[in-house]
C-alpha cells in the first residue's frame, strides 16, 4: 500500500538509525540503573548518562550540571514555569509570555493564574514576531519570568533570543524558552542569548519519544528551581525519578548529529522549503504565515483562500502526511491560536497547511506533493 509522504516534522521526527544504534546496548548489554553506584552495570550506565550530558551542555555553551532530564519538552516546560513561580513567588507573581507559545507553556501559565499569579499574554506583530519595545513596556517590579519559544511549532519563526534575554539580563527577570523545536536545527548558546532556562526534546531531531531536558542556569544568577516531582532526589533534587539510560542517550546522539550536519542540512532545507512555496504560486488566494526568512529552514505554512480548511486536509491525506491548523489540537475544530494571532481571520486559519521538511525527503518527493496540493485545491474550488 502506498503511504503519503512525510511532511509533519514540526509533530515528530523518524528515529535516525544511528540513533537507535547508539540506544540499543543501553536496553540489553548495559542496563543498569545509573543510580547504582555499587557496581560495575550501574557505573556503566552512570558512565553513559554522564557523557550525554555533556553532549548536552556543549551543545548549547553550558555546564553538565546544568541539564536536567525530563520526560519531554512538555515536563521541562512545567518545571520550568511553575519551579520558579513557586521558588521566586515572595519576589513576585508576575509572568509573561506571548499569544504563540506551544499549550505546554500557556496552560501552566493558566493553571498558575488559578493561584493567584498574573500573566501577561503578548500579542505578536503580523510576521509573528515580538515586538521588543511591548515587552519591555509589559515588565513590572514584580515580574520574576519572561516565557518566550525559541522556534514556533506552527509557523516556524525564530524569535530573537539574544535581545530577549539582554531585556531580560537588565531588568533582572529570568528568561526561559522553549527550545523543542530549535535543538539540533538552529544555533543555540545560553551563554550569548543570555538564557536562565531552556526546554529542550529528542523526538523532533530523529531521537526518541519520552525524553527530554532542561538547563537551569547555575550562576549569573543561580536560578532557583522547586521540584515539582519528589522521590528520590535524583537530578540534585530537581527532578526524581529512575533514569532511563538508552533514552538518555538517544537524545545525546540526536542533538550531536544535528549539530554536525547543521549546515548542510539548512541549506539543503531551505532549498527544498522555497522549491516547494515557489512550486505552489501557480495558486491564488495564497498566503505565507510568519516571517518569511525568520523561521526554521524545513518550515512552511500557508493559509488557502477560498477552501474549506477540513475537506483540504480529507483530500490530501493520500498525497502528504501533513497538519492542518494547530499541530497538537489538530483534532479540534477551533482555528489555530497562532494563526489567529497573526491577525489571520478563523476562514483562513481553518484553512492553513503546516508542511514540516525533514532530514530523509527528497527533491521529488517535494515536486509530488506540491502537484498533488495544488489538483487538490483546485478540485475543491470546482465544486
Amino acid at each position: 500500500m502506498h503511504r503519503p509522504i512525510y511532511l509533519d516534522c514540526h509533530a515528530t521526527t523518524p528515529l535516525d538509525e544511528r540513533v537507535l544504534a547508539a540506544m540499543l546496548p543501553y536496553f540489553t548489554q548495559h542496563f543498569g540503573n545509573p543510580a547504582s553506584v555499587a557496581h560495575q552495570y550501574g557505573w556503566e550506565a552512570e558512565a553513559a548518562v554522564q557523557l550525554s550530558r555533556q553532549v548536552l551542555a556543549d551543545a548549547i555553551h553550558a555546564a553538565p550540571e546544568e541539564i536536567v532530564f525530563t520526560s519531554g519538552a512538555t515536563e521541562a516546560n512545567n518545571l520550568a514555569i511553575k519551579g520558579v513561580a513557586e521558588a521566586y513567588f515572595s519576589k513576585g507573581r508576575h509572568l509573561i509570555t506571548l499569544q504563540t507559545e506551544h499549550s505546554a507553556i500557556l496552560d501552566p501559565c493558566r493553571y498558575l493564574q488559578t493561584l493567584g499569579f498574573e500573566v501577561t499574554i503578548l500579542p505578536v506583530q503580523p510576521d509573528g514576531l515580538l515586538d521588543l519595545d511591548i515587552l519591555e513596556k509589559a515588565i513590572r517590579p514584580d515580574t520574576i519570568l519572561i516565557s518566550v519559544m525559541a522556534a514556533n511549532n506552527e509557523i516556524g519563526v525564530l524569535q530573537p533570543l539574544a535581545e530577549i534575554g539582554a531585556i531580560c539580563h537588565h531588568h533582572q527577570i529570568l528568561f526561559h524558552t522553549d527550545a523543542a523545536q530549535a535543538i539540533g536545527k538552529i544555533p543555540l548558546d545560553v551563554q550569548a542569548m543570555q538564557i536562565d532556562l531552556m526546554s529542550l526534546t529528542a523526538h523532533k531531531v530523529y531521537g526518541p519519544k519520552g525524553i527530554g531536558a532542561l538547563y537551569v542556569r547555575r550562576c549569573d544568577p543561580r536560578v532557583q528551581l522547586a521540584p515539582q516531582l519528589h522521590g528520590g532526589g535524583h537530578e540534585r533534587g530537581r527532578r526524581s525519578g529512575t533514569l532511563y539510560t538508552p533514552q538518555i542517550v538517544g537524545l545525546a546522539t540526536a542533538v550531536q548529529l544535528g549539530l554536525d550536519e547543521l549546515e548542510s542540512e539548512t541549506l539543503r532545507q531551505v532549498e527544498l522549503r522555497d522549491r516547494l512555496w515557489h512550486k505552489l504560486q501557480p495558486l491564488t488566494g495564497l498566503h505565507l504565515n510568519g516571517h518569511p526568512s525568520q523561521r526554521l529552514p524545513g518550515n512552511l505554512n500557508i493559509s488557502v483562500e477560498q477552501v474549506d480548511g477540513q475537506a483540504l486536509a480529507l483530500g490530501l491525506q493520500p498525497i502528504a502526511a501533513v497538519s492542518a491548523g494547530s499541530a497538537c489540537t489538530s483534532a479540534k475544530l477551533e482555528p489555530s491560536h497562532v494563526l489567529t494571532a497573526l491577525g489571520r481571520s478563523p476562514e483562513l486559519a481553518h484553512a492553513s497547511l503546516r508542511f514540516g521538511l525533514g532530514r530523509f525527503n527528497t527533491l521529488a518527493e517535494i515536486d509530488r506533493v506540491a502537484e498533488g496540493v495544488i489538483e487538490t485545491i483546485q478540485a475543491l474550488r470546482s465544486r
